[in-house]
């Protein structure tokens, strides 16, 4: 299955994100989750951090009002 690319060219100095809005919306809910998941795997190793086991993907073990 081939997979759809697809490219944007233009100067760092342009500040028209409509090309990253339209590319993010129709990736879905899913897919965005995913890339931010990844992101901040990246982010952790490049900290040093455990990066097994992010705040976003832990259980919740205790719940009680403030």
């Amino acid at each position: 299955m081939m997979r759809k690319i697809e490219e944007n060219y233009q100067r760092i100095t342009d500040d028209d994100r409509q090309f990253d809005i339209r590319f993010w919306q129709s990736q879905g809910d899913l897919a965005i989750f995913n890339a931010a998941t990844e992101m901040l795997h990246d982010y952790l190793l490049i900290r040093g951090e455990n990066a097994d086991e992010s705040r976003l993907q832990r259980s919740v073990e205790n719940f009680q009002k403030a």
